[in-house]
Order: structure tokens, then sequence, then C-alpha cells
């Protein structure tokens, strides 16, 4: 009887927010779309290499980062598991390859472990067998005609590093650009698309400032200033190593990838709050690389300067580039890498309220109660937000080609994953109707994830993926869900197909 309630619950949530997109479509005025895909646009799907791989201590691999987290640290972890073997891809990447070419996949972004390719995290000591595992790899998305996206960093570094102060040293800038140099000679015959950084935002914010994510350090805001701080000088470093020394040879693509939420003003009087969430959310990483004058937001300086002149400081906590720097960083990335999963609403923080704050912006964040809600507390399904921010993008950076190189919702465990079809088919919707009406340059979508995968503090209690794993049994048993059938017939068709 519980279950049949939470059902309809669930389905009167959908109809809620079909007849609002119908609403919202009507009252706007936009005409009947095509949502046939564009020839040459590619549809695939990700992982990163703590959440899948395991072997966390196999062939040569040295502990990083996330390994130290879940060892000493299990408490901060909501089901005190760990990546230790995570999916078992390590061992398991055929199967999993095999299951991608049967759906029809066109691409897949995978990440490399810093420390299964330099344990020491330095040059001095390559690990040979780090190296072939991800040379399998390729060789599998060959056989099977399935593009490869490479992300250099995605979260996990060597913990030898860590102990160096990890991303709030600048000297990590100039150690993550030996450890591009080494992957760009390995793999840049192989492999048309990198990625520098995975999503610095909320790395920096959740690693440095908070304890969710390791290295769990709870810095402040100093430390995810000087955390991103250095990790675009490291991605400008790696962008223009490639640049110089690669493209021209082999001719890929390089670039970083920014998460962008998007914000609607919880008042309709209010203007502002939502350009302020933009620009201390995505615009901070995104500025210095697509604006024309380069930089942090200035939006974002000005803010930060006058609220830490306030607080008795002799300077900013912004840290600031050289003029050399903006040059440098500016335009280092030849696509926008971005991952959107959900939608805030903002307003002012008041002098005399209580909200804690999240931070430096002063904002109060909250949602629409009618807003559908997923697995994973935060994430709430709000469609016209990705289509919002595709405009946004367009808008503000002079419409650069656009990766969607995450995009996924989470359910509790279930194989008839109905809702994640409504979500990916809502989502796909909005993008195709930004690039077919508003002209927004989308060229990739990218749906995370392939695998039920460790989701970081959530652990194994959120599932992002279109393929189940089963986590009690120690062969790791896969099995496609409702939503990898469907995503089946989209890539056999190339079309949005009513849902």
């Amino acid at each position: 009887m519980c279950k049949i309630k939470l059902l309809n619950l669930y389905l009167c949530g959908i109809l809620i927010i079909l007849i609002s997109l119908v609403i919202y479509k009507t009252s706007n005025g936009i005409e009947e779309i095509d949502y046939t895909f564009p020839d040459g646009f590619l549809i695939g799907t990700a992982s990163s290499s703590y959440q899948v791989e395991g072997a966390w201590n196999e062939s040569g691999k040295s502990e990083n980062l996330w390994d130290y987290l879940v060892h000493h640290s299990s408490e901060k972890i909501l089901d005190r598991s760990n990546g230790d073997v995570a999916c078992d891809s390590y061992h398991k990447y055929k199967e999993d390859i095999k299951l991608m070419s049967d759906i029809g996949i066109n691409h897949y972004r995978f990440s490399l472990s810093w420390s299964r390719i330099l344990p020491t995290g330095y040059t001095d000591y390559i690990n040979k067998d780090g190296i072939q595992y991800y040379h399998n790899i390729l060789d599998e998305l060959e056989k099977y005609g399935i593009k490869p996206f490479i992300t250099l960093y995605h979260w996990d570094h060597p913990q030898s590093l860590e102990r160096l102060g990890g991303w709030t040293n600048e000297i990590m800038a100039d150690l993550f650009a030996d450890y591009a140099l080494l992957v760009f000679k390995e793999f840049a015959a192989r492999v048309k698309f990198f990625s520098t950084i995975n999503e610095p935002y909320i790395f920096c914010k959740a690693g440095y400032r908070t304890v969710d994510f390791a290295p769990s350090l709870n810095l402040s805001s100093w430390g995810e200033y000087l955390c991103m701080h250095n990790m675009l000088k490291g991605h400008a470093l790696a962008y223009h190593i490639y640049d110089k020394e690669f493209r021209k040879q082999y001719g890929g693509k390089i670039g970083i990838i920014t998460p962008c939420f998007h914000y609607y003003s919880k008042n309709n009087n209010d203007l502002e709050s939502s350009e302020v969430a933009f620009e201390f959310q995505c615009g901070w990483g995104a500025n210095p690389i697509f604006s024309k004058n380069g930089d942090y937001p200035e939006l974002m300086k000005r803010k930060l300067a006058l609220k830490s002149k306030l607080e008795g400081r002799r300077k900013s906590k912004l840290p600031s580039f050289s003029k050399e720097w903006i040059q440098y960083i500016k335009g280092s990335s030849d696509y926008f890498g971005l991952t959107h999963y959900t939608t805030y609403l903002v307003e002012p923080l008041l002098n005399n309220s209580n909200t804690q704050v999240q931070d430096d912006a002063d904002l109060i964040y909250s949602i629409d109660d009618q807003w559908l809600s997923a697995q994973s507390p935060w994430l709430k399904i709000v469609p016209r937000g990705l289509a919002d921010i595709l405009r946004k993008i367009k808008d503000k950076y002079d419409n650069p080609p656009v990766y969607i190189l995450e995009n996924g919702v989470s359910d509790a465990n279930t194989i008839n994953d109905t809702m994640r079809i409504f979500y990916l088919h809502a989502y796909m919707n909005e993008m195709l109707t930004a690039m077919k009406r508003d002209k927004c340059n989308v060229k990739v979508y990218t749906v995370w994830s392939f695998l039920d995968s460790f989701e970081w503090n959530r652990g194994y209690v959120d599932k992002f993926g279109l393929v189940s794993v089963n986590f009690n049994d120690p062969n790791r048993t896969r099995t496609p869900k409702k939503s990898a059938m469907w995503l089946k017939k989209v890539l056999a068709s190339r079309k949005l197909e009513p849902y």
C-alpha cells in the first residue's frame, strides 16, 4: 500500500512538471522543434577512475587522497563504504565497453588515475602497468568504434602530494603540468578529446572549504580560493603544452570542465541575486577562460574586496592574477565543458537572517516545493534550467562550442528506472530546443553515469547508472536498466522520440 502511494506521488510530480513545461512553452510561443540530433552530434556516457576502477592498491598504484579519507575517516561516507573494489572496472573494463557498444554509445568519458600512472606524484617513476591499463581501455574502445574522452584529473591525486598542501600549494600547478605532458606523450596519438580538470568549483568548495569531500580540510573560504587559483593555473599550463607540442601533429581538442547550476531569483523584482549566484559559481571558473577580458568576474572581485575590508583584512581573500597570468589563462579551452544537474532559487541574505551562509555571495539558496526530487537530496528536476544555462553561456561568452560532459539523475536502486528516462528525455528536449531555436552551440551530450558507482560522500546510496551494479556480489554483476534500453532506441533513431 505504501509503495502504491509513493508511486502515485511520483506520477503526480511528473504530471506537474509536464504541465508546467507545456505552459512554459505555450506562454513563450515556442514553435515546433525538430528533435532529430544533428549530424556529428555525439551522445555518450561517463565515469571516473576512483568511482569505478577499484584495485586501489594493485599493480603499482599508490594511495590517493580518497583512499586515505575512506580508510581513516569512514564516518564521513554516508554508508561507510569505499572505492577499494567499487565496480571493479579495473578487471571488468572489457565487459563494460561491450555493454556500451550494445547500447550504441558514441563516446565514453573516463578519467585517468594520477596515482596509478605516477605513484609518487612525480615523473621520477612511471608505473608501466598503469599506463598499459589505459591503453587496454583504448584498445577496446577502438574495437567497438567508441570515441574516448579522457579527463586527466577527477579529484584523486596521490596522497603524498596532499601532504604538500595539495591544491592550496601553487607547486601543484607545475606538478599537474608534468603529469599532463606525460599523458599527452602516451595517449595524444590515440585520443582527440582531452579535459584537464573536472569541476574545480565542486572539488575546491567540498574538499578545502568544507569536510564533505577529500581531502576534507575545512579551511574556510581561503582554502577554496587558493585551490581554484592554482587549478586554473595548472589547467592553463596543460592546455598550452598540448597546444604547442601536440595539436599540430594530432589535431585534438582540450578544455576544462565547469559545473554550472542554474539560478532563478525567488522574488520577481529581484534582478541581481541570480546574476550574483551565477558569477560566484559558474563564472568563477569560466570567466578567466571564456570572457573577453579574462580574470575573475568583476562582480565577484568587488564583493570580496569589500567583504575582506569589512573583516579587517589588508587585501581581498580572492587571490589576484598577474597581467601575464590573465592573458595566459584567457582562451585556454577549445570548448566549454559543462556539467549540469539541477537548479536553485536565490534571494539576498539579510543582515538579520539566521540562515547559515554557504559562501561569500551572501545569498539564501532554496528550491520550489513543486520540483520533483531525485534520490540525492540536492538534486531537483528542473529541465528548463539546462536550456537557460545554455542560453546564458551563449550570451555571456560569445556562444562557444559546448560539450555537456555530465547530466543525469540518481535513483534509490531500481532496474525499472522510469524517473531517469523522464529526466533524460526532459533535459535533452530542453537542450535541443536551445540548440535549434536559440542557436546554442552544443556539440556533445554525456549521461552521468554509465554504471552505478561510488558517489563520493554518499557512498553507494545514490545510483546514477544506466547500468545497475550488484555491490553485494563479489563478481559485481551488471544489469542494464530500462533507461539503457530507452537510450539505445534514441541512439539508433538519432531522434528524441516522444516520452
